[in-house]
């Protein structure tokens, strides 16, 4: 394995020392972790992605949610691993996270920019659940005052609750949690290691209870076996229902690495779906301009009908100088909504 390779850039390597360890626990069963020692863990998007954000934190690659759609799957060749079934059970730990980012924060050429984490893959997986590096990464930013993201299908991260809350009265703190479809036949072969959609709708609901404003990431919407009107109308409801603050679209699309994958799936679970992708996908990973516009419109609409909208930009909430106004908030300045877009985080 090229385990030199493992960093998301040239400057962010790992040590040579890797322990890989199998744990012959149920929900472990299957799974190898790579703990790996990581020598940069804030990592810059490249210039020409179409992430709208430009810091990154990853302290797992590889997942066990085992979406057979994840774009990420494609990293994993990087390690001379397999993208099918080794992204899904070979696990890379990066065990030093916490203490890294906590340095790298603290380091003079650090501006506090925004960092999002969840966008490659799941902060939250069943490997958070044994390494518990999310407590102490929440942690380093909490008390850097440092604006954060986190995208998540997983129903762990209630149990940094309070971290999250703490963080939230310091800066900026957004929350999305990815719901895609509520078919639970779909749900069992297409993202089979992840909790249930209502499960993570339930993740909104406390999170909104608690004061923690949350989004969901309607995502991936499947082309014919996922968007239907009625189907993204149950899906719209049940997201407000449970409290988001917003609902953004966001169209199957299909890299290489998970393209290969998630067609083996459709030829074994819907074979006379298979022309219908390659005619849709023909021209590249993405989805006809007119279907994702079309999918956009009809989501957007039903947020409106049911009271909610589009997520929208904030400003990061800052400490203030000890001279400042205790009745004052930097946070009162009123957010201007955006244009509907067709984001590509997943």
């Amino acid at each position: 394995m090229r385990w030199d390779n493992l960093g998301e850039s040239p400057s962010a390597l790992f040590g040579a020392d890797v322990v890989s360890r199998t744990i012959d626990t149920p929900e472990f069963r299957g799974i190898t972790f790579h703990e790996v020692r990581a020598r940069s863990i804030v990592n810059r998007v490249p210039g020409a992605s179409r992430m709208p954000f430009e810091w990154t934190v990853n302290p797992y690659r590889g997942c066990s949610h085992a979406c057979v759609y994840c774009f990420a799957r494609k990293t994993h060749s990087y390690l001379d691993l397999d993208t099918g079934q080794g992204f899904d059970s070979q696990i890379v730990v990066k065990v030093n996270a916490p203490d890294l980012l906590r340095r790298e924060l603290a380091g003079r050429r650090w501006r506090g920019d925004h960092i999002a984490m969840g966008t490659n893959v799941d902060c939250y997986q069943r490997a958070e659940g044994r390494y518990r590096l999310m407590p102490g990464i929440i942690a380093a930013l909490r008390d850097h005052a440092n604006p954060f993201s986190i995208l998540t299908k997983g129903t762990l991260i209630l149990r940094d609750l309070e971290l999250l809350r703490q963080a939230a009265e310091v800066t900026d703190v957004g929350i999305s949690v990815s719901v895609g479809f509520l078919d639970r036949e779909l749900w069992r072969t297409v993202e089979p290691g992840t909790p249930a959609p209502e499960r993570r709708l339930d993740v909104v609901r406390t999170l909104t209870t608690h004061g923690i404003p949350c989004g969901v990431l309607m995502a991936p919407v499947i082309p014919f076996l996922g968007d239907a009107p009625e189907q993204l109308r149950a899906t719209v409801r049940a997201v407000a229902e449970a409290g988001a603050g917003s609902v953004t679209p966001l169209v199957l699309h299909l890299r290489p690495g998970a393209r290969e994958w998630f067609m083996a799936w459709l030829g074994h679970h819907h074979p006379h779906l298979v022309r219908r992708y390659e005619t849709m996908y023909a021209d590249g990973a993405y989805a006809p301009k007119w279907y994702q516009r079309r999918i956009t419109r009809q989501v957007h609409e039903l947020a409106a009908e049911y009271g909610i909208g589009p997520a929208r930009p904030s400003e990061a909430r800052r400490i203030p100088p000890p001279s400042a106004d205790p009745g004052s908030d930097p946070a009162e300045a009123p957010d201007t909504p955006s244009e509907p877009t067709q984001l590509t985080l997943i």
